[in-house]
């Protein structure tokens, strides 16, 4: 298979020295591009702003907003079998980017923001034939969350895991189905985990035509 992965966080600047952002370290992302391409998948990873080099075999696409995040995924999406969601993208963006550095004051000031696109959510609308992962990072009503993430992206598994996992180089998942069942657990190393995804992967998911519409 050829696998679209995304990874890492991304930025959306307020002004051209500060930006919105979070804590993803991309290790989840990477490791799961490394087991891939371990199993004799082609990888097309599309990762945000992180420290880790990327792995031997990859075609790496590096991105830093939203917006560009999605605009890579739309090129390469077409032309690959299906894409697994790993990128904690920023969910809002200021309305109005300030030039150059907004200067202190010393008064309160207030920031507009709006919503980013959802690039899986994007995706997932123009997926066809192909199998759409996501992950889901919750802390409050997890497994409703998720479900209701697993559709409304029209994902055809979602991987549930904690805030716990950001940052950390191990990782507690639950892949949910569209049976809405949880259908496997792993846990351990994200390098452990990930190998264990692109197995279920490999057998519930590759060579499917799916429709979630």
């Amino acid at each position: 298979m050829r696998i679209l992965i995304t990874a890492g966080p991304t930025r959306e600047y307020l002004d051209d020295v500060r930006y919105l952002s979070n804590a993803s370290s991309g290790q989840m992302g990477y490791a799961l591009a490394r087991s891939a391409i371990a199993a004799g998948h082609e990888v097309a990873l599309v990762s945000g702003p992180v420290t880790i080099s990327p792995p031997a075999g990859c075609e790496l696409y590096q991105v830093e907003t939203t917006d560009e995040m999605f605009a890579q995924c739309a090129k390469l999406f077409p032309n690959c079998d299906g894409v697994i969601g790993t990128a904690a993208v920023c969910d809002y963006r200021i309305k109005t980017r300030k030039p150059g550095k907004i200067a202190k004051t010393g008064e309160a000031i207030t920031l507009e923001l709006i919503e980013t696109i959802d690039v899986l959510a994007e995706l997932g609308t123009q997926k066809g034939n192909r199998w759409v992962m996501g992950f889901a990072l919750e802390s409050q009503d997890a497994r409703f969350n998720a479900v209701r993430k697993l559709y409304s992206k029209k994902c055809d598994a979602i991987v549930l895991n904690s805030v716990t996992a950001i940052g950390s180089s191990e990782n507690f998942v639950e892949v949910i189905d569209q049976s809405q069942d949880i259908v496997a657990t792993y846990s351990g190393e994200k390098t452990q985990v990930a190998d264990s995804l692109i197995q279920w992967i490999q057998q519930h998911l590759a060579g499917r035509s799916t429709d979630c519409s």
